[in-house]
């Protein structure tokens, strides 16, 4: 067989140290280098990655999540061994797989299986620009699914749309550092994106409605209050001439 028909067992060509040949990502980062090489060394040295992860395309990243991953993470235990989320979103850089197909995972793959929708926001996350991943991100807010996460402190639980808010305001996430994104407010500023709207409606609205609930409700104290204070004063005035009245009484 042609040496240029060999399949790499490996990812010595995509981590090569004289420079990767895969193209650089939508944001202008180098897919090979977004990885800190720690990771990438235990990643491609795992036996998942080298199982696993050999030769697959786009439709088979979708196979390998739905046997295999079983929870978000990035390394664990003490040998903070890889987990199959971080090899297989490894891979997804070495790939580069095309916008619509993405999209996919996101969307129609996303609906069915939720780690495959977590998988592919996290590498959104990595490799888009940051007025695209929040125009892509920010929908699966209201994704209210549990995801099942194991690190350095163990196993818990959280749901879909807390690990997208992390990856849209935390600097690390599954031991991958993220590149740090402009405020959604620099991005409103410079056009680049519409202010989000609540699901809850618009927040100026909400607050507005609540000041002038809380302002009728307050009105009928105030009155009462009043009252009170009226009949608190011919009370104090009657107790006084009744006092007077029995002091009198008693003078001699």
């Amino acid at each position: 067989m042609p040496q240029s028909d060999t399949v790499q067992a490996d990812a010595r060509r995509f981590l090569d140290e004289r420079g990767s040949t895969a193209a650089l990502a939508p944001n202008g980062l180098n897919p090979a280098t977004i990885m800190e090489k720690a990771v990438k060394d235990r990643i491609v040295e795992s036996y998942f990655y080298k199982e696993q992860c050999f030769a697959l395309n786009e439709a088979d990243i979708v196979d390998r999540v739905v046997e295999h991953v079983r929870f978000v993470g990035g390394t664990h235990g003490d040998a903070q061994k890889p987990s199959p989320f971080l090899c297989l979103a490894f891979k997804l850089l070495e790939l580069g797989p095309s916008e619509a197909v993405v999209r996919e995972y996101l969307s129609y793959g996303g609906e069915h299986f939720k780690y495959l929708r977590a998988l592919a926001c996290f590498y959104y996350r990595l490799t888009r620009r940051a007025a695209d991943v929040h125009r892509a991100l920010e929908p699966f807010l209201g994704d209210r699914r549990k995801l099942r996460t194991r690190g350095r402190r163990g196993a818990a639980l959280t749901y879909v749309d807390e690990f997208v808010d992390g990856l849209l305001t935390r600097e690390r996430v599954c031991a991958t550092s993220l590149w740090k994104m402009p405020p959604r407010e620099v991005l409103e500023d410079l056009d680049e994106l519409e202010p989000r709207v609540s699901p809850l409606g618009d927040l100026e609205d909400i607050l507005d409605e609540e000041d002038e609930g809380e302002g009728e409700g307050e009105e009928g104290p105030r009155d009462e209050d009043a009252e009170e204070g009226e009949v608190g004063g011919d009370m104090d005035v009657d107790r006084e001439e009744g006092g007077l009245s029995r002091s009198g009484s008693r003078s001699p």
